[in-house]
């Protein structure tokens, strides 16, 4: 079960008063908000596509979690560089089940790791929608992906399933402990 942002909070109390930036990207329906609205534990079954972004901030115990889910549309990915600034970590989100745009993802992967901004920041790639028969498994995607080139940071791909929730707390876990000591105090 998922115990939402605040079990994860708990986990940062090694670096007290920090404010995390996390960026959430992938491609237009792979389950961003989806799973932005399941680390909320809100309700998950009437979402939309995302036109702009939406963010979500979680204050406890002084900590700040904020989550910016930035929408995938072709159209909106020219944007996606006026929030690298500051990032702490990247999440990028990708529908497993959806094999015809495997090229496409990867594509935006490779830019997103090459923009200067985000230089040596962490990335935990969720390989969303294992609840699908189709889906394919994560280790299929990361040697797709040339996940192993990663040579200047963390990355981590996690299996996961927005919709169940199942994976999503793992995936958050290796978050906390890999996010940047490069942060501004």
């Amino acid at each position: 079960r998922l115990y939402g942002l605040l079990s994860i909070l708990r986990k940062l109390k090694s670096a007290p008063d920090r404010e995390v930036r996390i960026l959430l990207l992938g491609l237009d329906n792979g389950g961003k908000t989806t799973l932005l609205k399941q680390l909320a534990s809100e309700d998950i079954s009437h979402i939309t596509p995302t036109q702009g972004f939406n963010i979500k901030s979680v204050q406890s115990q002084g900590f700040k979690l904020n989550v910016w889910d930035i929408g995938g549309q072709r159209k909106i990915r020219p944007y996606w560089r006026n929030y690298f600034e500051n990032t702490d970590v990247l999440i990028y989100v990708i529908d497993s089940a959806d094999r015809k745009r495997f090229e496409e993802t990867g594509q935006e992967l490779a830019e997103l790791l090459d923009e200067e901004k985000l230089s040596g920041v962490p990335v935990l790639i969720f390989a969303n929608k294992q609840d699908l028969l189709t889906a394919a498994p994560a280790s299929e995607i990361a040697e797709g992906l040339n996940l192993h080139t990663i040579r200047d940071r963390m990355w981590q791909i996690q299996s996961c399933s927005a919709l169940t929730g199942e994976g999503v707390q793992d995936g958050m876990t290796w978050v906390c402990k890999n996010i940047t000591a490069k942060k501004k105090q």
